[in-house]
């Protein structure tokens, strides 16, 4: 029994001796590759973007507040969520509206204060889409909205309802085919045949190879939600079109940075 015993402690031992081995290598590898990044030149698109995600910088989400601090902290974008109440008005909220939420004629109007200003409009629901543009249009500022959010799904109803608006569309990615050409221009062809300018994807499914795929096509990236200095530097060096951070100051600062080396 106490052989059994001491065995059983041995076993363990070097368990947790290589876990803490393996863990020790792993950090060293993920170092070693933040480090690659920081190294490496910025090499961004013309007309890349930093969009501030709604709720950037500690503020409400879907607030007037968060769309005037991304504008103090140099983003040339902002990113709200678009619902619509049981009346059809459109309303900043990422859910089923309960009341008292910031209007969407409120949010464009604000933005109408900043020139240049360009706003993602995540839609949640198509229920009354027909009635953004003409928000948009009453503030001089439909020549600088686009949507995401946009799955499949919801593409026939943004065409008929939206027209004027361009969107990129929303897809999930396989992440173990991502590096792969084959997937990628089934990617490619799925935007394309969906009329979306580009493809908006979560940070964990982005890839240099995808990114370079889809320029060569002609076709943009925006990647969300980049908030931490790591990954802002790996997706920095994939160079997408636009990045959308709940940290605009941080991702600003080190791309200041990057132009200077």
């Amino acid at each position: 029994m106490k052989l059994k015993v001491k065995f059983a402690v041995v076993l363990f031992s070097v368990a947790a001796v290589a876990a803490i081995l393996f863990l020790g290598v792993f950090g060293v590898i993920k170092n070693n590759k933040t480090e690659f990044y920081k190294s490496q030149p910025l090499m961004l698109p013309d007309g890349f973007t930093v969009t501030a995600h709604t709720g950037c910088m500690d503020t409400k989400e879907n607030s007037l507040e968060a769309i005037e601090k991304g504008v103090e902290f140099g983003a040339d974008t902002v990113e709200f969520d678009l619902y619509f109440t049981a009346d059809g008005n459109p309303v900043l909220s990422h859910d089923k509206p309960r009341g008292g939420e910031v209007t969407l004629d409120e949010a464009f109007k604000k933005v109408s204060e900043y020139e240049s200003l360009t706003v993602n409009v995540d839609i949640k629901v198509c229920d009354a889409l027909e009635k953004v543009a003409p928000l948009a249009e009453k503030y001089g500022i439909l020549d600088r909205i686009f949507y995401t959010g946009v799955v499949v799904d919801f593409v026939q109803d943004v065409k008929s309802k939206s027209p004027q608006v361009k969107y990129f569309l929303n897809t999930d990615i396989k992440s173990e085919n991502k590096h792969t050409e084959e997937y990628l221009q089934s990617l490619v062809e799925l935007v394309k045949s969906n009329n979306a300018v580009g493809i908006n994807i979560n940070k964990d499914n982005a890839s240099k190879e995808l990114v370079d795929y889809f320029h060569a096509n002609g076709l943009l990236v925006s990647i969300w939600t980049v908030s931490n200095e790591k990954d802002m530097h790996k997706i920095l060096y994939f160079a997408p079109d636009n990045i959308t951070t709940r940290n605009p100051e941080l991702l600003n600062r080190i791309i200041s940075e990057g132009e200077t080396k």
